[in-house]
């Protein structure tokens, strides 16, 4: 399931530092208590959000923040946290911007808070059209799982609807990209792309940035970011995993060396990881005898959900987690950016193929096997 269906965006990192450009953001919440700041924010470089400034909202439940932008330009939050569930905004910044932000001010599990966000800048254009077309998905995809959980029978047909819709949302995004040029909104834009199956066109942007802004502090661990990328292509040696088995065991993926390994990132909450499920037993039972094994990655944060749903789908191979979601260091370490997700191993632990799924796992393993009769 891709992170950017729960709109859970991968926020840069950048540094906490000065530069001469001013801005302007004025916001309006819809519902805050008397008496309850709103805060603007700045993402620093170990990821924490930093207060810039903080305003006790007028009679209408307005504020305006002013200042000049930090560090040549980045990400900031407009955040409600003094109120119960709170909202909280992303903005990018790059100085010059008049910009106006409206937003409930809570995030309720059962209502997620609506904000709209309009500005003067090319940042703020395309945010909104990666947003637009990121919810049309998420819209899809609920309205989907409700089909399921009335009609079971319709799995087979709302799974194949759900890949062609995740491709045209893809096809949309990575159009929008080049226009974006070295604005920084191009950067947030690559964390909608599955970086397994789209390293040309992380390429592409970091290439954009290298040749124009080189220095900036946002770009410096984009360019990083994608060496690693690299790092776990085809052909490479898987890095190591040693996460704990549901019993408490360390298992290290290296202990599985002399076998055909396939490395699969899931989650119990990931509803295609789940419809994925029933094809990897099949295709389990079918090679386990013949030198192929599962190594089971889950990115759960809820030790009795993970366990639970390896109870309920079967699942009998090999599982672990460190319980940390997407921070999880195996996840970052093969940069996992969307779920379900899969590297095979070839015996000597080196990357033979990835993102095999259904038909194209059971065609490529039996190609693999065939060959070894």
């Amino acid at each position: 399931m891709k992170k950017y269906l729960n709109l859970c965006f991968v926020l840069l990192m950048t540094h906490f530092g000065s530069f001469g450009q001013e801005f302007t953001v004025s916001v309006k919440a819809n519902q805050i208590a008397p008496g309850r700041k709103i805060y603007l924010e700045f993402i620093n470089a170990r990821g924490q959000a930093v207060k810039v400034d903080s305003l006790l909202p007028n009679a209408q439940k307005e504020v305006v923040f002013k200042g000049k932008v930090l560090d040549q330009g980045g990400f900031y939050l407009v955040n409600f946290y003094e109120i119960p569930n709170p909202q909280k905004v992303l903005l990018i910044l790059e100085g010059g911007e008049k910009v106006q932000v409206q937003a409930e001010g809570i995030n309720l599990p059962e209502k997620p808070g609506t904000f709209t966000v309009t500005g003067n800048t090319p940042n703020f254009t395309y945010m909104n059209q990666l947003l637009a077309i990121s919810k049309s998905l998420e819209n899809k995809v609920a309205a989907w799982n409700l089909e399921i959980e009335k009609t079971p029978a319709s799995q087979d047909r709302i799974q194949k609807e759900f890949i062609k819709a995740q491709t045209e949302t893809l096809e949309k995004i990575k159009a929008l990209i080049p226009a974006m040029g070295t604005n920084l909104v191009a950067l947030w834009a690559t964390n909608f792309l599955p970086s397994d199956s789209e390293l040309a066109t992380l390429e592409a942007v970091g290439d954009r940035f290298r040749k124009v802004r080189p220095t900036h502090p946002q770009v410096k661990p984009f360019l990083e970011n994608l060496k690693r990328l690299k790092g776990v292509g085809v052909g490479s040696e898987a890095p190591e995993i040693a996460l704990n088995t549901p019993t408490g065991e360390r298992l290290a993926l290296s202990s599985l060396r002399g076998k055909y390994v396939l490395i699969d990132f899931w989650a119990s909450w990931c509803g295609p990881c789940r419809r994925e499920n029933p094809n990897v037993i099949k295709t389990y039972a079918q090679y386990k005898d013949k030198g192929f094994e599962i190594y089971g990655v889950s990115l759960d944060k809820d030790r009795a959900a993970w366990l639970k749903a390896i109870e309920a789908d079967q699942l009998v191979w090999k599982h672990v987690s460190d319980l940390q979601y997407w921070n999880s260091v195996a996840a970052q370490a093969y940069q996992v950016s969307a779920i379900p997700m899969t590297f095979l191993l070839d015996k000597e632990g080196k990357i033979m193929a990835k993102g095999l799924r259904g038909a194209a796992l059971d065609q490529y393993l039996a190609n693999l096997f065939s060959d070894k009769k």
